[in-house]
């Protein structure tokens, strides 16, 4: 693959090297792309969430706290 990367791009990556945390402009990549991958799976669960609020698929979180706390075996906070 063949890429051009533009000026301030490559003053960051250049910067990121001089930081010792990354040996090389690849392993750069590969960070950049894993964080942009999480970050998308990220919005994905947010937006499964929105869409099950949105379908009446959630419950309130009264009876899930008296829920956990009973299977912990927590007292409820007075």
């Amino acid at each position: 693959m063949s890429l051009t990367i533009p000026a301030d791009i490559q003053e960051r990556v250049h910067a990121l090297l001089g930081t010792g945390r990354y040996a090389s402009e690849e392993d750069i990549l590969r960070a950049a792309v894993t964080a942009l991958e999480d970050q998308n799976a990220d919005l994905a669960a947010i937006q499964s969430g929105i869409n099950d609020m949105e379908n009446g698929r959630y419950r309130p979180f009264a009876g899930f706290d008296a829920e956990f706390r009973e299977r912990n075996r927590i007292e409820a906070d007075a």
